[in-house]
């Protein structure tokens, strides 16, 4: 049994791990599609890719996926960019985007997902948030001035981050969450890394303007709708007002 059990949890490990690899793909092809494929031209390609490579991704692979989204490998991406609105329980407001190849399959899987959830519900809710450009990043400075960082940089709002809320920010480093206009990512992202920020992570994305008041359990219930969802192969991110 103890062996049976071992077997399965590296089943369930290596599941994962392809479904990231999956992921990541997905996002560098859309990055290449959306913005080109010079890695030194394109914020966003350029943090997926250090993404991807810190989690073992071939070279091959990420090339191929480059060349595919920016067209210039001899195969262009059919993969579209589909975003979703809707609640998890407890009223707590999310969108869903996805990228995937056959809209008439996955948009009625994740209709699907929402029925599954309690009280969960799709539902126009784009109001709730503001759309913006965020751009994570650490500095090897524990004392560097993230405010102004922030201003240099060219940035609306930041707030800090530790290892602990993005495993991808040494513990030793000073960590921040930069929020931008969306036509400023690239600037953001290019002005960090030439004043020694290593930027992890370049995107387009959703904050929530307000956070619903959850206690534990219907923080859980919260979490694992959440995850459901992300669970899903042509999820790419689940934007959710939860702290």
């Amino acid at each position: 049994m103890g062996r049976q059990w071992l077997h399965a949890k590296r089943a369930i490990v290596n599941n994962k791990k392809g479904q990231l690899v999956g992921k990541l793909v997905k996002e560098i092809t859309v990055a290449a599609k959306l913005g080109g494929g010079d890695l030194a031209a394109n914020a966003r390609l350029f943090a997926v890719v250090e993404k991807a490579k810190k989690s073992s991704v071939t070279r091959d692979v990420i090339e191929r996926a480059i060349h595919k989204g920016a067209g210039t490998g001899g195969e262009s991406s059919s993969m579209e960019h589909v975003v979703f609105e809707g609640y998890a329980p407890h009223k707590v407001p999310l969108i869903v985007e996805v990228y995937t190849d056959n809209t008439q399959r996955t948009a009625p899987e994740i209709r699907v997902l929402f029925k599954k959830g309690v009280l969960g519900t799709a539902g126009s809710n784009k109001f709730l948030f503001d759309h913006v450009g965020i751009v994570e990043a650490h500095h090897a400075n524990t004392g560097t001035d993230l405010e102004a960082a922030a201003i240099e940089a060219g940035a609306n709002d930041f707030e800090p981050l530790t290892h602990g809320q993005n495993d991808d920010i040494p513990a030793d480093h000073a960590g921040a969450r930069f929020h931008c206009d969306r036509t400023a990512v690239h600037a953001v992202s290019t002005w960090l890394k030439q004043n020694g920020w290593s930027v992890i992570t370049s995107e387009i994305g959703y904050v929530a303007k307000n956070f619903p008041e959850l206690d534990d359990t219907a923080r859980a219930e919260v979490g694992e709708f959440l995850q459901a969802l992300e669970d899903h192969d042509d999820v790419q991110r689940v934007w959710a007002a939860v702290k």
